[in-house]
Parts: C-alpha cells; sequence; structure tokens
C-alpha cells in the first residue's frame, strides 16, 4: 500500500473518543519517528498546522520549535492568538517574525493574482529557510498535510510550500494528520483543547487577504479588507450565523466611486460581502442572509471603516462565481 493512501483500518474520527484515540496513537508515533531530536514546524495559526502543533507539544513538548511568520495578510487578531494560544497557553518555543514591510514592499504595485501568489509563496519561503538556519540540531520538518491536499496536489501544502526549502534544509517530514478530512482534524483539535475560534476557522487561502485585496495591494486598502472583515466575522457571530454559514468574509477591490459621510463628498472604495455555503468547495450557493443583518453591516462598515463609502452584497454562485475573487 502506498504510503499516501489513507489505510482502510482508520475509522473516521466523529467523536471525542475517537479522537482522543486518535491523539494517543500519534503521540506513540510521533516519539518513536523524532525521539530525542528537535522539530521545525510552520505554525501560521490555521486549524491544520495548530493541531499538528499541539500533537507536536503533547509528544515531544519542548523539542518542537514553531515559527510565525506574520506576512501581514492575516485576519485581525490572528498573530496574536498564535502568541497566547501555543507561547503562554500551551508553553511553545515561538519563534514570531514580523515580515509585515518585507512582503508589503515586495508586492507593491504588482496586481496579477499569480504573480501575487508567487511572490508571497517565494517570499514565505525565504524567511522561514532564514530562521530555520539558526537553529542548531533540526532534523525534522512538520507539515499540517491533511488527506485532500494528497489527494488533490501530493503530499506537501502548496499554499505554505515548505517542502520547497533550499537543499541545505532537507528535512524528514512529520505529518500526524496526512490522512484526515478537514471535519476529522477539527475533533482531534477540539479533543486537544484548542480554542473553538482556532478550531472552527473558516477556509483560508495561504496568500491570505492578499486575494481580497484586488488589484494591487496597498496598505490602506488592505487595512480596509481587514477592518471590514472583522466587524462581518463579529456580526456574524453575534447573530449565531457561525458554524452555519461555511464561508464569509469581505473583498475590497481597487476602485473608487463617490459617496457622502457626514454630510461631505468622498471618493473612496466599496466593500463586498461574500458569504457562501457549500459540501465540495466545487459549487456553491450563496448564503440567504437576514436583511436586517445585511443593514447593520453596512452600517458599521461604512462608519467605521476608513476608505469606504459603500457596501455591496455578491450573490453570485459558484459557477459563474469563483469562491475567492482572485
Amino acid at each position: 500500500m502506498s504510503d499516501n493512501v489513507r489505510p482502510a483500518s482508520l475509522e473516521r474520527i466523529t467523536t471525542p473518543e475517537l479522537a482522543k484515540a486518535f491523539i494517543e496513537e500519534q503521540i506513540a508515533a510521533l516519539r518513536a519517528q523524532i525521539g530525542d531530536k528537535r522539530v521545525l514546524l510552520a505554525l501560521s495559526g490555521g486549524v491544520d498546522s495548530s493541531v499538528v502543533a499541539a500533537l507536536l507539544i503533547r509528544a515531544v513538548g519542548k523539542q518542537l520549535v514553531c515559527v510565525h511568520v506574520n506576512h501581514g495578510l492575516l485576519r485581525k487578531g490572528e498573530p496574536e492568538q498564535v502568541i497566547q494560544v501555543f507561547r503562554n497557553e500551551l508553553g511553545a518555543e515561538l519563534i514570531y517574525v514580523d515580515a509585515v514591510d518585507r512582503f508589503l514592499d515586495k508586492l507593491a504595485g504588482v496586481a496579477d493574482p499569480e504573480t501575487k501568489r508567487k511572490i508571497i509563496g517565494k517570499e514565505f519561503i525565504e524567511v522561514f529557510a532564514e530562521e530555520a538556519r539558526k537553529l542548531d540540531g533540526i532534523e525534522f520538518l512538520a507539515q499540517g498535510t491533511i488527506y485532500p491536499d494528497i489527494l488533490e496536489s501530493g503530499p506537501v501544502k502548496s499554499h505554505h510550500n515548505v517542502g520547497g526549502l533550499p537543499e541545505d534544509l532537507k528535512f524528514e517530514l512529520v505529518e500526524p494528520v496526512k490522512f484526515l478530512y478537514k471535519d476529522e482534524v477539527r475533533v482531534v483539535g477540539k479533543a486537544l483543547g484548542l480554542p473553538d475560534g482556532m478550531v472552527y476557522r473558516q477556509p483560508f487561502p495561504g496568500p491570505g487577504l492578499g486575494v481580497r485585496c484586488v488589484g494591487a495591494i496597498t496598505r490602506d486598502r488592505l487595512e480596509a479588507v481587514r477592518e471590514s472583515d472583522a466587524i462581518l466575522r463579529e456580526e456574524f457571530a453575534k447573530a449565531g450565523l457561525e458554524g452555519k454559514v461555511w464561508q464569509y468574509f469581505t473583498v475590497v477591490p481597487d476602485f473608487k466611486s463617490t459617496g457622502i459621510t457626514d454630510g461631505q463628498r468622498t471618493f473612496e472604495w466599496p466593500a463586498i460581502i461574500r458569504a457562501i455555503n457549500t459540501v465540495d468547495a466545487v459549487t456553491a450557493e450563496v448564503a440567504e442572509l437576514p436583511f436586517s443583518l445585511v443593514k447593520k453591516i453596512v452600517a458599521r462598515i461604512t462608519a467605521e471603516v476608513k476608505g469606504v463609502n459603500r457596501v455591496l452584497w455578491d450573490v453570485t454562485p459558484k459557477p459563474s462565481a469563483t469562491i475567492e475573487y482572485e
């Protein structure tokens, strides 16, 4: 049997009891694989890498070194949550890299979506490699590969692309959740005691908010995406829609329109609400939102987000639209 084929004996993890059994099995397997060596992990704060980190902390403790790269394209509060949970609460050795200026300077003036993705991916590898070279005794590289990643694109997650490290940094891979589907990873994360905000984090593109700041990224427009997205998520949570709508976010495109703010004529961006439901992400339907909620979100975004004077609601299914804008 291939090393990348899910074992027939692996029961679907749907309950806390099954998750606990899986955790115990993986702790034993990780200790057997890693021994007394050190292991490195790129910790994004997403559910996959977070569950891998929590498993490794239980298995090998201080032998794990986590690197969290803040490229400036994360959602509001995410770097702070990673530091709080893993360094302060779980006691992990966490290296925090503030690479915001480095990434945004490289992206300045770049409008083509694929070029933006390549710059973000390449820069991430370079930053991670620089941190890895500062460390001694690292023999293993942990990754949050899950089974759909293997089915779709092989064993290395392309949006982190840590497997593309330079030749001087080739490590043995550690992939404890590579045979799990996303819903199973969430059950395991819950059993490991990770906070709900991390376990049930929505799908998030590898380039982060870079694909929701459509066109050439500017710092002010990127901040408008971040702030409007935070308002949307907060209002969805208050309305009890968290976990009921598959994915929801805002997009701020690179064009402006006339508006009125505090009695003054403005020429500012629109923020676009995108909220969809899907089973497999191949097709998607627009979530039917209460119009009273939409109006509340519009009022908050136009009042609180600098540079935005108009809110649009994207009601296009997939197809003909894609889920993301880039």
